[in-house]
């Protein structure tokens, strides 16, 4: 309740005056946005991502992930992306102990839009993120993984250079082989998340974001594993023409795993997550 009147508040200062253009697809955390950069522009990016906490013992996994984002014609764009993972586990009941650094994954994003939210009632993009990766995502145990991601964002500038809306749908199957047991395991994510943020000063801008994340064993949502809602602030600032960063953390505050009564899904997912992103256009 706090929050959304703080909220409230920022939307009755003064317009911002001079406020930047602003490209939507980070502004909002871990949600993202519907813009594409315009064509023959490159942006390099670095995203830092944590997960920590489980239920008992000490989980705390990391990722860096650094691509660079190519617009070959209007509306699309495309990014090869190469990524690096720790993980830190200790006394986690059902995980064995890790303390490694290790590459981790290749990934190709995908990103067409749709409709431009300057010219239609909002923005809309969709995106599709083929990966190939070495490392469990949750153990940090050996494994050749494939996967992609499906992504569906909408975004909506609410009151002119002050209030932006982003709604994302992602779907994520997934499946994977153990390097050690030659097993092969199938799985599947769906996420729902919403976000609001607003313009404090001319490319500054604070928001908030909730994440709906459900876990399915099998490729196609087969069997229900687990659920988790998250919440938490989130910050975009343009440093300058060339540079930006964004940042997000978000807290678990509810959820469950399948077969589980005790509150909060720590199976398949962490107690907090953040992503730090930094960006430069050239």
């Amino acid at each position: 309740m706090k929050t959304a009147l703080v909220f409230v508040a920022l939307l009755m200062l003064p317009a911002v005056a001079g406020a930047e253009e602003l490209e939507t697809t980070h502004l909002f955390g871990f949600t993202v946005g519907s813009d594409v950069n315009n064509v023959g522009e490159k942006e390099a990016e670095l995203e830092n991502t944590g997960r920590f906490g489980k239920r008992a013992g000490t989980y705390a996994a990391l990722s860096s992930e650094l691509g660079v984002k190519f617009i070959p014609f209007d509306n699309f764009s495309i990014e090869p992306e190469v990524s690096f993972a720790r993980h830190d586990i200790s006394g986690v009941p059902g995980l064995d102990n890790q303390n490694q650094a290790a590459f981790d994954a290749f990934t190709f994003e995908t990103r067409y839009r749709l409709l431009e939210r300057e010219r239609g009632p909002f923005g809309l993009t969709l995106g599709f993120d083929p990966h190939w990766g070495r490392l469990d995502e949750i153990s940090g145990q050996p494994v050749d993984d494939f996967g992609a991601r499906f992504l569906i964002t909408v975004d909506k500038e609410l009151i002119e250079e002050r209030l932006f809306a982003a709604v994302n749908l992602v779907y994520e199957p997934d499946a994977e082989r153990s390097r050690i047991t030659g097993a092969w395991q199938s799985q599947s994510d769906f996420e729902t998340s919403a976000a609001l943020s607003v313009q404090l000063q001319p490319g500054f801008l604070i928001g908030a974001e909730a994440r709906y994340l459900s876990a399915y064993d099998g490729l196609g949502l087969n069997s229900f594993a687990g659920h988790a809602l998250f919440a938490g602030p989130t910050l975009y600032w343009k440093i300058s023409k060339l540079y930006w960063m964004s940042a997000a953390w978000s807290v678990q505050i509810a959820g469950h795993a399948a077969n589980d009564t005790s509150p909060l899904d720590l199976t398949n997912f962490e107690r907090q997550q953040a992503v730090l992103r930094f960006g430069y256009n050239f």
